[in-house]
């Protein structure tokens, strides 16, 4: 597998746990970065894979009108809460 090294400057709290969990782990400074930015990378992927699928329930008109969850949010406080809308 080819590699290519980054570089970045990050707060030295920051560095200082990288270095402590790589100890702990016993794996490598390096390791624990490209595991973080791996994890963070697949969480940023799916938030816009998430958003697209939302954008399309909107052009498609399945949305629920702000006045219909004020409602339902309001009705939480009483005896009887309302139906979460759809």
């Amino acid at each position: 597998m080819e590699t290519k090294v980054l570089t970045a400057h990050v707060p030295l709290s920051l560095a200082q746990k990288v270095d402590q969990l790589a100890s702990r782990l016993e794996r490598s400074r390096g390791w624990i970065v490209k595991q973080a930015l791996t994890a963070w990378i697949d969480q940023e992927e799916e938030r816009r894979r998430l958003t697209l699928e939302a954008l399309v329930d909107v052009d498609d008109g399945n949305v629920v009108d702000h006045q219909s969850v004020q409602a339902w949010a309001d009705s939480l406080d009483g005896d009887a809460p309302i139906s979460l809308p759809r």
